[in-house]
């Protein structure tokens, strides 16, 4: 009887363990189908995504038309001159000719769920604008969306980092506070084995090796662009200053050397006078303006600024003061006191720079990421020069 009991029992736990191979087997079919379904419905969305609009009306997710042009790199930029536009290549270009290292290969399991962290420089309207693009992607794509500020503080920055990581999320998306930081932030995400992308502001060459891809705005290639539109207005001779961004980040270099450098071949007629950085407060470049008109009296032209919206109302303050009529303004754009400033002629042109666009679109290259699709190694938001005859196309404002 023994024997013959030790024989069912062994036949029972075969049936058991062959019946538990079968259903782990099912199981691992049926995981596989759901994210065979869950990839399927995230690349039915794509239609939703692009249909979806800023608060001016404009598309949300729209890509540069053009692929930018990409000149070979000099053997040592840093060696030319200043004023050389090729002096810039490693920021220019960055991202570029990137050697990436121990990027994660995508799942290709869909975007929909994917839980990412959001994490952007500090608190501005701007960011509050661009936070809101992010979030319009994720929630059509179901996404568990995490923003994060440090305002600023690139200490706080850094512990928020230590955070993302921690909480492993399926992505982060970094906006990083300083360039020559920016890669140890990288390489530590991508040590962790997180997937990265960076966008707006660009980091050093460097980071881009460790980051799937960096989104934003084409910053050297709009204020190019606007270089032209000033020179033309002012008749490409006379003296110009610039009022800078915060120095350090590409903007700093991007919204003086971007404009300057391209003016040194487009218009050598235009001599830049001064260029300071007076922060984002009215009465402080309000001041700087109306010294640089004391100083400089008629020679002054014109007048390129990185922001439309607090230095904006500063030089036309001072302009208003003094009587000048004369002086062309441009600038980084387009706030809502950037765009009246515009509309009211105060300031002559401005660059489209769509801070909704900007979050949106690096949570769309996340989603494109998770769904399998190709990466470009950078993706530029569009380029446009907004002057008094379009200006109405773009209300009501972003921010």
């Amino acid at each position: 009887m023994n024997k013959v009991f030790s024989l069912l029992f062994c036949l029972v736990m075969a049936l058991v363990l062959t019946g538990a191979v079968f259903a782990g087997g099912s199981q691992e079919k049926a995981e596989s189908a759901d994210g065979a379904s869950n990839l399927e419905a995230s690349l039915a969305l794509e239609d939703e995504v692009l249909a979806l609009k800023a608060a001016d009306g404009q598309p949300l997710i729209v890509l540069q038309k053009e692929q930018r042009e990409v000149p070979p790199r000099p053997a040592d930029p840093e060696a030319l001159p200043e004023t050389d536009p090729l002096h810039w290549w490693d920021i220019e270009f960055a991202g570029w000719n990137a050697n990436k290292k121990n990027i994660p290969e995508s799942p290709k399991d869909g975007a929909i769920g994917k839980k990412i962290i959001f994490i952007v420089h500090g608190d501005h309207p701007w960011t509050t604008a661009c936070t809101l693009g992010a979030q319009k992607v994720a929630d059509v794509y179901g996404m568990e969306f995490k923003p994060m500020s440090p305002n600023w503080d690139l200490a706080v920055q850094n512990q928020m980092i230590d955070q993302a990581i921690n909480e492993r999320p399926d992505m982060i998306l970094l906006i990083p506070l300083d360039a020559k930081t920016a890669p140890q932030q990288a390489r530590k995400i991508n040590q962790a084995g997180i997937p990265l992308i960076l966008f707006n502001t660009l980091p050093s060459a460097e980071a881009m090796d460790y980051a799937i891809a960096w989104t934003g705005p084409d910053d050297f290639g709009q204020f190019r662009m606007l270089a032209k539109v000033w020179a033309d207005k002012i008749g490409k001779k006379g003296g110009v200053a610039y009022t800078q961004h915060a120095p350090g980040g590409s903007p700093y270099f991007a919204r003086y050397w971007g404009p300057r450098s391209e003016l040194t071949g487009y218009a050598p007629g235009i001599e830049t006078l001064d260029a300071q950085a007076p922060g984002f407060e009215a009465d402080k470049t309000m001041q700087l303006v109306s010294d640089w008109l004391t100083r400089f009296g008629d020679d002054l032209v014109g007048i390129c600024s990185a922001d439309d919206s607090a230095q904006g109302l500063g030089i036309t303050e001072a302009l208003n003061k003094a009587g000048r009529e004369d002086v062309v303004v441009v600038a980084a754009g387009n706030s809502k006191v950037g765009m009246d400033l515009v509309k009211e002629g105060k300031i002559f042109a401005i660059t489209y720079q769509t801070a909704e666009g900007d979050g949106a679109l690096a949570v769309k290259t996340a989603a494109d990421w998770f769904n399998g699709k190709e990466i470009e190694p950078v993706r530029y938001l569009p380029k446009h020069i907004i002057t008094k005859d379009d200006v109405d196309d773009f209300y009501p404002p972003q921010w």
